[in-house]
C-alpha cells in the first residue's frame, strides 16, 4: 500500500529555448541587413575609421585623450569644410583642383584688407568674395567656355597661388582680430572650426536631401542630357555649385589662418590632394550623380586621424605624404570596381 503522506513528483519542464528553426528568419533578415549595409560606401569608411582608432587606442596612451580628440577635430575641420563644396562638384560630375590655392588667396586677402581698413568684417568678406570670384571663373569656364574642369581648375590652381604670392611678396601676415576666433576660438572646450564643420555638413545634407535644387545635383551628375531633357538648367547649377565650392574654400582659407594667427600665401598647399581623397572615400563617384555629406565628413575625419597616427607613433612626417596619395589611389580604385560592379 501507498503511504498517504507521499505526494507525486512534479517534474520541471525544461526552459523552451529558441528552435534553431525559430532563429533562422531571423539570422536572414539580419544577414542581409548587414550586406545592405556594408554595400554603403559609409558603412565601409566608418569600419575603416574605427579599426584605425582602435589600433591607435592600443598603441599610445595619448589618443583617446580629450585633448587629443579635440585637436584631431579642429585639424580635420577645414578639410571637412572645403571637402563640402568640393563634394557637390562632383556629384555634379566636374571636380574643382583649385581648392588648395583658393584657400591662400582667400587668407591673405582677408588679411590685407583688414590691415588696410582697419575692420575685420570688410577683411572676412573681401576673403570670401576672392572665393566667390573664383569659383564664378571655374564655373564659367567650364559651362561657358566649354572647357574641361579638370584643365580649367588647374590653371586656376596656379593663378589663384600666384596671385596670393604676388600681391603678399610671399610675406605672411598677421591674422589677429575677430575674425580669427572661426579657427581658435571654443564653445566650452570643443574648437569652433568643428562645430561649423558640422553645422555646414548639416545644412548641405538638408539641401541635397530635401531641396529641388539639391536633386537636381545629383541629376545633372548622373545624366546631363536626361537632365536637360526634364527642364534643369545644366550650366547654371554647375557655375552654383563651383560658387559653393569656391565660397567654403574661402571659408576654410579663413578658419585655417585664424587657427595659425597668420595668413600665409602657402596656406591650403596641396589641400586639393586630401579635399579630393575625403569626397572619394565618403562614397562620391568621380564620374558624379552619386555621394553623400555624411560621407565626406567620415572621410575627412579618416584622413585626419591617419596624420594624427603619424605623430603620435612618431613616424616621419615624410610618409605622410606617401600615405595620403596611396590613400587617394585606392580610393579611386575602390570607386572604379564598384562602378564596374554596379554597386
Amino acid at each position: 500500500m501507498s503511504s498517504p503522506n507521499l505526494k507525486p513528483k512534479v517534474v520541471s519542464k525544461p526552459p523552451d529555448f529558441p528552435r534553431r528553426e525559430h532563429l533562422a528568419p531571423f539570422a536572414a533578415h539580419l544577414h542581409a541587413w548587414l550586406r545592405k549595409m556594408l554595400k554603403q560606401r559609409e558603412a565601409s569608411v566608418f569600419l575603416m575609421l574605427l579599426l584605425v582608432s582602435i589600433y591607435l587606442s592600443l598603441s599610445s596612451p595619448y589618443f583617446l585623450e580629450t585633448r587629443n580628440l579635440l585637436n584631431v577635430g579642429r585639424q580635420f575641420s577645414v578639410v571637412g569644410i572645403v571637402a563640402i563644396g568640393e563634394a557637390l562638384v562632383i556629384i555634379a560630375g566636374a571636380i574643382d583642383l583649385s581648392v588648395g590655392s583658393v584657400v591662400g588667396l582667400a587668407s591673405v586677402t582677408a588679411a590685407l584688407v583688414t590691415k588696410n581698413s582697419t575692420s575685420p568684417s570688410i577683411g572676412l568678406m573681401a576673403g570670401l568674395g576672392a572665393g566667390l570670384l573664383t569659383g564664378l571663373i571655374n564655373g564659367l569656364l567650364f559651362t561657358r567656355l566649354k572647357i574641361n574642369p579638370f584643365i580649367a581648375t588647374l590653371g586656376m590652381l596656379s593663378i589663384a597661388r600666384g596671385a596670393a604670392l604676388l600681391i603678399t611678396g610671399g610675406l605672411p601676415y598677421p591674422f589677429e582680430k575677430w575674425t580669427s576666433f572661426f579657427g581658435s576660438g571654443h564653445v566650452a572646450t570643443v574648437p569652433v572650426s568643428f562645430l561649423l564643420m558640422l553645422l555646414l555638413a548639416a545644412l548641405a545634407q538638408l539641401f541635397t536631401a530635401k531641396t529641388r535644387w539639391g536633386r537636381n545635383v545629383y541629376a545633372i551628375g548622373d545624366n546631363p542630357r536626361a537632365a536637360r531633357l526634364g527642364g534643369i538648367d545644366v550650366g547654371a547649377m554647375r557655375r552654383f555649385v563651383f560658387l559653393v565650392s569656391g565660397l567654403l574654400a574661402a571659408l576654410g582659407g579663413i578658419v585655417l589662418a585664424g587657427t595659425l594667427s597668420s595668413a600665409n600665401p602657402n596656406l591650403g598647399q596641396g589641400y586639393e590632394l586630401d579635399v579630393i581623397a575625403a569626397v572619394i572615400l565618403g562614397g562620391a563617384a568621380l564620374t558624379g550623380g552619386r555621394g553623400s555629406i555624411f560621407g565626406v565628413i567620415l572621410g575627412a575625419a579618416l584622413m585626419g586621424i591617419l596624420r594624427n597616427a603619424f605623430v603620435l607613433l612618431g613616424i616621419s612626417a615624410y610618409w605622410q605624404v606617401v600615405t595620403i596619395g596611396i590613400v587617394v589611389l585606392l580610393a579611386v580604385g575602390i570607386d572604379s570596381v564598384r562602378r564596374r560592379e554596379g554597386v
